[in-house]
């Protein structure tokens, strides 16, 4: 039996990871370390909370090491998930991106060698290859991260590999493909979610650049499958870094809005801002990840009509949402 704390847990992946470690009879006792800033206690009620027994929440920030250590003692493994997301925005906010995502890296890592947890499973992004040229970008292909969020999880990994040696526990570093679809904390500033938001109420897609630049997309319930089976399989993940997606998932964001338009069933509008920086570009290979048996199961299709549902069901409570203004 295990004890798994997820730092980040009430978030977009971490909610549905929640809900997944609390179904799972080998896990004993699931912590949560969040501080709220980005999230809501209200994102526990599709976890499964209420089912069972041997769950811990703590109201913390990854900044402060005393918080992080309050949640550590006890557990077997962590999934550390809290981040500042939103690639662009965090131009912005470059000095907050560092003390969350590298700062509070260190503290998770540094609690981890003190309490002998045996496996550190850390969110990192395949945002970090940057406008790649490769159409086969591998494990090996070198990053080039073009903003704070990117340059902060290139960081994260050196460090976790540094601590790793240190400390002796397992690890493993995730670079995760875009990530949509419905969680309990589902977020609405990535683009799949946005356009399907947008299509549902009539308003055009709107698409920076020419939507020639490339992304790996995952269902957010695939990202949380391959961070638990990360967690709790790690003689399975015998590598330090894992690109999680699949091959046939890569994707121009021009094909991503007809997609949606021809799922969604309407005439929309698809408009093209081309004098915007359309962001980095990434097509990626992800046959290491097939190795450890682990593959996604969720088709962007099925993703996108499964949206539509949820947002549908939803939609007197999500109308009227403030929306940020540009996709991740």
């Amino acid at each position: 039996m295990t004890s798994v704390l997820v730092t980040g847990g009430l978030g977009y992946i971490g909610s549905e990871l929640l809900a997944q470690l609390l179904a799972d009879e080998r896990v004993d006792e699931v912590r949560v370390l969040d501080n709220l800033s980005m999230s809501s206690p209200r994102n526990l009620f599709g976890t499964g909370l209420n089912a069972r027994d041997g769950y811990v929440f703590h109201r913390g920030d990854v900044r402060n090491y005393g918080d992080v250590e309050a949640a550590m003692g006890g557990a077997d493994a962590v999934v550390h998930l809290a981040a500042i997301t939103g690639a662009d925005s965090t131009h912005d906010r470059r000095e907050e991106t560092v003390a969350v995502n590298l700062d509070g890296t260190r503290n998770v890592l540094t609690a981890a060698g003190k309490f002998d947890v045996d496996n550190v499973v850390l969110a990192s992004s395949c945002n970090i290859y940057g406008r790649a040229a490769s159409r086969n970008i591998t494990e090996e292909t070198e990053p080039d991260p073009l903003n704070p969020y990117a340059e902060t999880k290139h960081a994260s990994e050196s460090l976790l590999r540094e601590r790793m040696t240190e400390h002796g526990f397992d690890a493993t570093a995730l670079r995760m493909a875009t990530n949509y679809g419905y969680s309990p904390g589902v977020r609405f500033n990535l683009v799949v979610n946005r356009f399907v938001f947008r299509g549902l109420t009539d308003r055009p897609l709107t698409v920076y650049g020419d939507g020639t630049n490339w992304r790996p997309f995952i269902h957010v319930r695939d990202a949380a499958r391959a961070y638990k089976h990360a967690a709790l399989q790690p003689a399975q993940w015998d590598e330090l870094i894992y690109n999680v997606g699949a091959n046939d998932a890569n994707y121009q964001i021009s094909e991503i809005a007809g997609l949606v338009r021809d799922e969604l069933g309407t005439a929309l509008d698809i408009t093209y801002l081309r004098d915007e920086h359309p962001g980095p570009s990434y097509h990626v290979n992800f046959d290491r990840i097939g190795r450890t048996g682990y593959a996604p199961e969720i088709t962007l299709r099925d993703g996108i009509n499964e949206l539509a549902a949820k947002f549908t069901a939803i939609h007197d409570d999500t109308h009227d949402r403030a929306l940020p203004t540009r996709p991740a």
